[in-house]
């Protein structure tokens, strides 16, 4: 199968790239490059002959149309996006922009190349979400995301990425172009930007830093490995229903606090401080605007379905992940010199 992969030097993508060439599909990777993105991610499987790159943004509908012909692809997996919550709080604009309006010159631009392919029955266009577009949930742990759970979005962010699902649901139903759809909980692992929570805490663990916790520590988040996530993905690409969403989850629900202090327990017995445990520098840290109580996923449909299950749990991944930090410093030292790296963002409101 050829596979147009939108965002694949973004740090989901990248899995997905990576996953797909091991598994022998050829790969289209289509990305804009911006702050988030690295080519490193996917430099394992450059000099593959199946994979190819397309420097170009989901928003330049004739960059769209060259691509999509010249390479005639079987299916679209759609990750590009704007990405950071606290980032969305100080400028939602971008998210607006590339979540709703790159998504819509995106399905143009498949529809019109699957209509004139002949509308193949075997084509696919896999729109990937995230859970934040349900909103928050209650303690009660009984109490879980499914696919039929009403939309309720709480930051610019999630609400952009609503809109998207929103318009991939509609061109499904109004044109008929085949989709599949996904929304997944937290991810983590290898290639995480240095922004988000876990590799934050791992680097400012290393560099003796303060490790900020927002509030209380009392969100809740599903921690879903990313080469889990990436499986999951392609497993939903090949077999999952038309018109249909997949919720893929870890089934690790844990505080952000007690992750926090997984992780500097996983880094007191691989790189121990020479007194105390790196716990020690949690601090907490003013919430952020909007920030949702809890998240979990109920994945029984996808399990029920396609057969699919996590296949490590949030300890295993925290340590693989940890590991592959302290050996790739050469991969995220140069990141953090980039615009925002290592701020605090997100306190707008």
């Amino acid at each position: 199968m050829r596979i147009l992969v939108t965002g694949g030097a973004g740090f989901i993508g990248s899995a997905v790239v990576r996953l797909a060439i091991a598994r022998g599909h050829q790969v289209v990777n289509l990305d804009a490059l911006t702050y988030a993105a690295c080519l490193d991610n996917v430099a394992s499987v450059a000099s593959d002959p199946g994979y190819a790159f397309e420097h170009a943004d989901i928003r330049d509908r004739a960059a769209l149309d060259r691509i999509l012909a010249a390479h005639q692809p079987d299916a679209v997996m759609h990750l590009a996006a704007e990405s950071h919550v606290d980032r969305s709080i100080d400028g939602p604009g971008a998210f607006i922009d590339t979540n709703v309006t790159g998504t819509y010159h995106l399905l143009e631009a498949a529809r019109k190349y699957w209509a004139a392919q002949g509308r193949p029955a075997g084509f696919r266009f896999h729109h990937i979400s995230t859970d934040e577009v349900f909103g928050s949930l209650p303690a009660d742990p009984s109490v879980k995301f499914t696919e039929d759970t009403p939309y309720d979005p709480r930051s610019p962010y999630s609400a952009s990425k609503a809109a998207s699902d929103h318009l991939v649901r509609a061109w499904h139903e109004t044109y008929g172009l085949p989709v599949v759809l996904t929304n997944c909980s937290n991810n983590y692992g290898p290639y995480h930007f240095p922004e988000k929570l876990v590799p934050v805490i791992i680097l400012n663990a290393l560099a003796g830093k303060a490790l900020p916790v927002y509030g209380d520590g009392s969100n809740i988040r599903d921690w879903l490995y990313v080469e889990d996530h990436a499986d999951a993905l392609l497993l939903v690409l090949e077999r999952g229903t038309i018109g249909r969403s997949y919720n893929i989850g870890g089934e690790n629900e844990r505080t952000n606090l007690q992750l926090v202090r997984t992780l500097c327990a996983i880094l007191d017995e691989k790189r121990p401080k020479p007194a105390g445990s790196h716990a020690d520098q949690i601090t907490f840290v003013t919430d952020r605007p909007g920030h949702d109580a809890r998240y979990a996923i109920d994945p029984a449909r996808i399990r029920a379905e396609l057969g699919w299950r996590p296949s490590v749990t949030v300890e295993q991944g925290l340590e693989r992940t940890v590991q592959w930090y302290l050996d790739n410093e050469g991969w995220w030292r140069p990141l953090q010199a980039r615009k925002g790296v290592g701020e605090r963002l997100g306190t707008q409101g």
